[in-house]
């Protein structure tokens, strides 16, 4: 195909053709995406409100939910309308602005989680100089890495991206991809491949490194120490396991898929690979974080029953 540089829509090609079943689809997805962000709300909602809450523990799980709430906008709207399409064109603005929102929202995720694993190591390691090591100063500094670092290094992924010179437009995806535009460039793409495994190096692997780090100087510290000091570690440690644990292993199978190729799976198959990366995470963090931290759990059911009352 020639050269087609001043090409103005993608078509995403990876959207199954489900018949009148669109719309029980169309309606399972709308409840999910309103849970999502009636439950991140809450939870913000339940943080900013208690002063008991206004911890870096808790302000950190803010994030999270500020980050679910950030990638789910930037994925859902589209995703609802493209259910009820017959076709699924994209322009390349909004295609580039949603590679943006979502790589970002990838990448804060890492960020976060790694600077909750720091918070809850020195709480955990090194309780007596925990509030000299995780000061609000600290917090601030933390939270700017964790939202400043990412912004900047995928927007220069998508600036190679967007100068790319394209011979196609269709990307076998439910939403636009950097690696799935790249593939439809009409020259080499060494350089975006470089800058792209640095980036996810300093994104992704070293929070990741990092991470497991603090795991494992957590589980040496809990070896040595009583049964109900492991009991109330853990107590704070488990959500962020099972949200870290999850968010991996579904970024994991979203990297892999595009890299396989795709037209050799079942399509359902493939479209769920796709879709757990951006719609499980979101769903998963409040409801771990809220049901599964004591001090979290009491003020949401507080909250609930004076909500239930006044109804």
């Amino acid at each position: 195909m020639e050269n087609d540089t001043t090409m103005f829509h993608f078509n995403l090609t990876m959207y199954v053709n489900i018949g009148p079943y669109r719309y029980p689809a169309f309606a399972l997805c709308f409840l999910l995406f309103a849970f999502n962000v009636f439950a991140n709300l809450l939870l913000l909602v339940v943080i900013s409100r208690k002063r008991t809450l206004h911890e870096p523990m808790y302000v950190f799980i803010a994030f999270l939910s500020v980050n679910s709430l950030y990638g789910s906008a930037g994925f859902f709207p589209r995703f609802l309308m493209d259910l009820l399409s017959d076709t699924h064109l994209i322009s390349r603005p909004a295609c580039f602005t949603q590679i943006y929102v979502i790589y970002t929202y990838a990448s804060y995720e890492f960020t976060i989680l790694s600077i909750m694993a720091y918070d809850r190591y020195v709480a955990v390691c090194d309780p007596l100089h925990y509030h000299s090591k995780v000061a609000p100063r600290t917090v601030c500094w933390l939270a700017a890495f964790a939202w400043i670092c990412p912004a900047f290094s995928v927007g220069v992924c998508l600036y190679l991206t967007i100068r790319l010179p394209l011979c196609g437009n269709k990307i076998l995806k439910v939403y636009c991809a950097i690696w799935n535009v790249a593939k439809l460039s009409c020259v080499t793409t060494f350089i975006n491949n470089i800058v792209g495994l640095l980036v996810t190096a300093i994104t992704i692997i070293l929070p990741l490194i990092y991470v497991l780090y603090t795991y494992f100087r957590l589980i040496l510290v809990c070896k040595k120490r009583s049964a109900e000091f492991k009991s109330k570690v853990w107590q704070t440690f488990l959500p962020h396991t099972v949200t870290f644990v999850s968010y991996s292993i579904t970024a994991f199978c979203d990297i892999a898929l595009s890299r396989v190729n795709v037209e050799k799976l079942n399509p359902f198959f493939a479209v769920i690979l796709s879709l757990e990366f951006v719609m499980i995470p979101p769903l998963l963090n409040p409801l771990v974080y809220g049901l599964k931290l004591p001090e979290i759990r009491r003020h949401i059911f507080s909250m609930l029953s004076c909500l239930k009352a006044l109804s």
